[in-house]
């Protein structure tokens, strides 16, 4: 069957056409065909099943009907894209881009309408009638009668907008100004929302339905027949799913105060702050799907989301897939932020705090000035015009002085620099018996033997192969790589580190080769992001050689995206470097020097920056907030504070908010939504050494798998990482060992913190760092102390009293 060449329709843009489509056209979806009694007060087991399956069964024929339309716009888009890439005999360039636009606009809906998505529709509300016209192309939200209890409009939320033949709508985009109600409304202000519900399901069927009644006060109802309320509420539902490896999106739980972070204008900084588990690196991420959504355009230069280390990179990599987004966002992990480079080493702490601080980069242009200056040779000798030209170390050092002035052009740029002063120099020797030039002929006959010698000294084999030893290219690796000789690191880092902090950046770098070749840390990266800008990368010569049609034509770029769909091209894809927007997750273990590289890229961008003081790892945050500052100069800022723990039972939030109390006195909890009624376990080793430590971990760990149906993590101090491997060894995938500083964002359904005061004792902030480990659980803790924790009688250890 041909399919008719239709437009798509499939709502994928912005928030306005699918607002007005929210509000002309009222959907209520299809009602069983007998009719059903108001559901009484008081039902009985055997009446809610019936309920239940009632309204299962009524939303998954809307959801049958939504995938109906979904394989039609399937079938249209793929009908549209073949049938622009058939047309390829085009005779102007602007046929040819209207061509590529056709098939990137197809292309782009047959992707996302391809994207496997659990639970495609996740929402809907049902709303009273409204006091008054749409404002500004949102619907009003304030009930034209308080009293009504009549259902007036029903609308579905879910991943993606998706319309009707008559361009009403059946799903509404989650972040459409119509779908705000949905996670904005709450009992004290229900706006038009009479009841909010969650739908669940797995593949093409509805598994179950959990409503949230906002307006208790009232006994609605929906085409004569009252309203129907399933299941124990949404969130709570939500809360109590077993967890993965990896991050599930909270789009179908977006709380009230976090819908404000994600919505939140673009424009300056927001600037979030929020205790553990009041859903931060999701907001973000939400955000960032939010803003594309909004405006696609102006984020087309692409937004880059800052994570603290690769684990949580991989934990929320699939996030923004499951809201309809990829490619226009970059998930790095601070250490991933310059191309090439991989973090694969920790620094103690101690080298983290030096590495951190901004006196490195006073070191580091010493350093990279030195690096230059390494093995340069003393002596310059060529012959020209039948004489020995010589310009001894006192003159090349003088003369490199020169080159480098006082203005902040990066050292590899100026070799042209270096080569002209030398040609200067070496001019100057041969001419300096002759008499100055006195007419103009005279001047023109000195020009042209100058030219005749520069060209001739250029060409010679000396001349170049010291140009080449005095001005070598220098890279950011090589300049670490000098550094790890204590005795050069204390001589080029006066005033800039102590002797002590020398000898420890030293040893840090020890295992690097003459290269640089070896691994880096993080806090490496962003010294080597500062050296990229303080030495530049070489000129070279461009190569390419241009096709004469293309470039008056321009044909190569109009062809672009549909020679790469269909595979006439290759092409290498390029990292960004700056970006519109940025996110930065657990802001407040930034460094000074790692804000330092990541302000570098986002110049022009707006900013998202979320995080908790009390869960910093890094011992000065006021320098840390003055080098943000430097980085926002400008730019107008917003704050919004999270303070719901969704995370964490209230058992477990007693337990951490007593090592809170300690870390950051003052510092408010964040208030849990829920209890279990399970109280943390306190386990104690008092047979010293690591073999019975390890044997009490285990018994942790297995009673924990036990009692979970999800993940289970044990949290240890940095330098035992490798030892609790060992001990989760052949427990299988459920199980997982972290170092303190690796726990960071993460959550499991259990966890064992191994050794607390080990990982209180490990730095200045080691308080706030056990913290962070107490508080990834969402079920079961177990406190595992040894001798050194001093544990009392039911093994709590003294830190942990209340």
């Amino acid at each position: 069957m041909q399919v008719p060449r239709v437009p798509v329709v499939v709502h994928l843009g912005g928030p306005g056409d699918l607002a007005g489509a929210a509000r002309s056209r009222i959907f209520r979806p299809p009602l069983p065909p007998a009719p059903y009694p108001p559901r009484p007060m008081h039902t009985t087991p055997e009446t809610t099943d019936s309920v239940r399956d009632r309204e299962i069964a009524e939303e998954q024929s809307h959801l049958d009907t939504v995938y109906r339309r979904l394989e039609e716009k399937l079938a249209e888009a793929e009908y549209i894209l073949e049938d622009a890439a058939k047309r390829v005999q085009v005779g102007t360039p602007g046929a040819l881009a209207e061509r590529d636009a056709q098939v990137y606009r197809a292309g782009a809906h047959l992707q996302r309408l391809n994207s496997e998505f659990e639970d495609f529709l996740f929402g809907r509300i049902d709303l009273q009638q409204a006091d008054a016209p749409e404002e500004h192309g949102i619907p009003s939200q304030t009930p034209m009668d308080p009293a009504d209890p009549a259902v007036a409009e029903t609308l579905h939320v879910g991943r993606l907008g998706v319309l009707d033949a008559e361009y009403g709508p059946l799903v509404i985009d989650w972040r459409a100004p119509a779908a705000a109600p949905f996670y904005r409304s709450t009992p004290l202000e229900p706006g038009r929302v009479i009841r909010r519900r969650v739908i669940r399901s797995r593949g093409r069927k509805v598994i179950g339905v959990e409503d949230d009644l906002l307006r208790p006060d009232l006994t609605p109802t929906l085409d004569g027949r009252e309203l129907a309320v399933v299941g124990d509420g949404a969130l709570m539902a939500s809360l109590g799913r077993a967890r993965s490896h990896t991050m599930r999106d909270i789009v179908s739980s977006i709380q009230k105060e976090q819908d404000e972070v994600i919505r939140a204008a673009a424009a300056g900084a927001t600037l979030v702050t929020g205790g553990p588990g009041t859903g931060k690196t999701a907001v973000a991420l939400h955000r960032a799907a939010f803003l594309l959504y909004q405006d696609r355009r102006r984020y087309a230069g692409g937004i880059l989301v800052v994570s603290p280390t690769p684990l949580l990179v991989s934990y929320t990599e699939g996030v923004l897939p499951s809201l309809g987004e990829e490619g226009q966002v970059a998930i790095r992990a601070v250490g991933s932020l310059v191309d090439g480079i991989e973090a694969e080493r920790y620094d103690t702490p101690e080298t983290a705090r030096i590495k951190g601080s901004g006196r490195m980069v006073q070191l580091l242009r010493r350093a990279a000035r030195a690096a230059l200056e390494l093995n340069a040779p003393t002596e310059l000798r060529v012959f020209a015009r039948g004489e020995s030209l010589r310009l001894d170390a006192g003159r090349l050092k003088a003369l490199r002085a020169t080159v480098v002035g006082g203005g902040g052009t990066p050292l590899n740029l100026l070799r042209p620099r270096a080569r002209r002063l030398l040609l200067d120099a070496l001019w100057q020797d041969l001419t300096r018996h002759l008499p100055k030039p006195t007419t103009h002929s005279e001047r023109e006959q000195r020009q042209d033997e100058r030219e005749a010698f520069d060209e001739y000294v250029s060409d010679e084999s000396a001349f170049l192969d010291f140009l080449d030893a005095w001005w070598a290219p220098v890279t950011p690796r090589r300049v670490l790589a000098t550094l790890r000789h204590p005795r050069h690191t204390n001589r080029i880092a006066r005033r800039a580190v102590t002797p002590e902090e020398a000898r420890l950046l030293a040893a840090s770098w020890r295992h690097l080769d003459a290269r640089g070749g070896g691994a880096l840390s993080a806090h490496d990266v962003a010294l080597v992001d500062e050296l990229q800008v303080l030495l530049g990368e070489p000129a070279r010569p461009k190569v390419r050689e241009v096709d004469a049609v293309d470039m008056l034509s321009g044909l190569d770029e109009l062809t672009t995206y549909a020679e790469r769909s269909y595979g006439r091209r290759e092409r290498v894809p390029v990292e960004r470097t700056e970006y519109a927007h940025v996110i930065v997750d657990e802001a407040q273990d930034l460094t000074p020097m790692q804000w330092r590289m990541i302000g570098r890229r986002a110049r022009m961008a707006t900013w998202t920056i979320v995080g908790d003081p009390a869960q910093s790892s890094w011992p000065f945050p006021q320098e840390a907030q003055s080098a943000m500052d430097e980085v926002l100069a400008g730019k107008p800022r917003r704050r919004h504070t999270l303070t719901v723990n969704y995370r964490n039972p209230a058992e477990i939030a007693e337990v951490a908010a007593k090592v809170l109390a300690l870390a950051a006195p003052g510092t408010p909890s964040p208030s849990a939504v829920r209890s279990t009624g399970v109280v943390p376990r306190f386990a104690a080793v008092r047979e010293a050494g690591a073999e019975a430590f390890g044997r009490a971990a285990r018994v942790e760990l297995e009673r924990l798998l036990g009692e979970v149906d999800g993940t289970v993590a044990v949290v240890v101090p940095m330098d035992r990482r490798a030892e609790a491997a060992g001990w989760a060894e052949g427990l299988g995938d459920r199980v997982v060992a972290l170092g303190s500083l690796e726990a960071k964002g993460l959550e499991y359904d259990a966890t064992v913190v191994a050794d607390p005061t080990g990982i209180a004792g490990e730095s200045e902030a080691g308080l706030r760092v056990l913290y962070v480990a107490l508080t990834r659980a969402t079920q079961r803790l177990t406190v595992l102390s040894g001798p050194d924790d001093l544990p009392d009688a039911d093994g709590v250890p003294a830190l942990l009293h209340g």
